[in-house]
């Protein structure tokens, strides 16, 4: 049993490993949150800030990789231009562009606050 549990890690690893090295949306993904991260440290998010801005971080990195898979096995079964694969592709990257746009709306209403308080001085 442990040792097909680290195999399954390993093969979720694999898997993280290869959406940040074939998709260039995610790449930016995790560039936006790395700039969430350090802005969250100089603005000294709370405990619930921090927790809203993981969600939110998580929500979009899923979402890219539900899309990536989504996209992948549609060109696997049908590598024809089909109306139903475009509207599958088309579908999960929506549901991408609805996660990134929740997620800078919370960046929004968590940071700006904090940056004109800055700002203020």
């Amino acid at each position: 049993m442990p040792n097909r549990l680290f195999k399954s890690f390993g093969y979720a690893f694999e898997g993280v490993q290869s959406l940040f090295k074939s998709t260039p949306n995610a790449r930016i993904h995790l560039a936006a949150a790395f700039f969430a991260t350090v802005l969250g440290f100089w603005l000294n998010l709370s405990t619930t800030e921090w927790a809203i801005i993981i969600l939110c971080i998580g929500f979009v990195i899923s979402a890219e990789t539900f899309n990536t898979a989504l996209e992948t096995l549609t060109d696997l079964v049908s590598p024809e231009i089909h109306p139903f694969a475009k509207k599958t592709k088309d579908l999960a990257a929506g549901a991408v562009l609805i996660s990134a746009m929740t997620a800078l709306l919370v960046g929004i209403i968590i940071f700006f606050p904090k940056l004109v308080a800055f700002l203020n001085g």
